[in-house]
């Protein structure tokens, strides 16, 4: 076992995340290890340009029990990148960086923009996000709670 490895924590196939730079806490996000990207829901893109750079703003619903809430976001685009999607289809995606918050863990990871209304969840987080942190046992579902 290498040293890195001590350092892992379990989750489960489900776990709450905050995106405290977006101004969502307690989303729930499925865990998938057959993603290298994580994904969030999004809508309403609009691309705009501040200060030289390109961004964006858009809508997330944080709560799937609750659609009428909307929380508008805005941040910088790192890039577009072309994903291959759980239907095969190839979507070209807005991709941001923030910080995750996931139990007593906080680190920034890159998450490409899309629609998910027709997933179960909002947020799905892969595996570069996950990287030298957890270790995933799909049986349990919510190990860590966030802060």
């Amino acid at each position: 076992m290498s040293r890195s490895s001590k350092t892992k924590q379990m989750i489960g196939a489900l776990e709450y995340g905050n995106l405290p730079q977006l101004g969502i806490t307690n989303l729930v996000m499925r865990v998938d290890t057959g993603a290298a990207t994580s994904s969030l829901h999004v809508d309403n893109i609009e691309e705009f340009e501040q200060d030289g750079a390109r961004w964006i703003r858009f809508d997330i619903h944080p709560d799937i029990h609750d659609v009428a809430r909307t929380v508008r976001c805005e941040s910088k685009v790192l890039s577009q990148k072309k994903i291959k999607s759980s239907t095969a289809d190839r979507q070209r995606r807005y991709v941001i960086s923030t910080k995750l918050e996931m139990g007593s863990r906080s680190w920034k990871i890159k998450l490409t923009l899309t629609d998910r209304s027709e997933m179960t969840y909002l947020m799905l987080l892969g595996r570069q996000a996950m990287n030298g942190k957890f270790y995933v046992d799909p049986e349990y579902e919510f190990i860590l709670r966030s802060k």
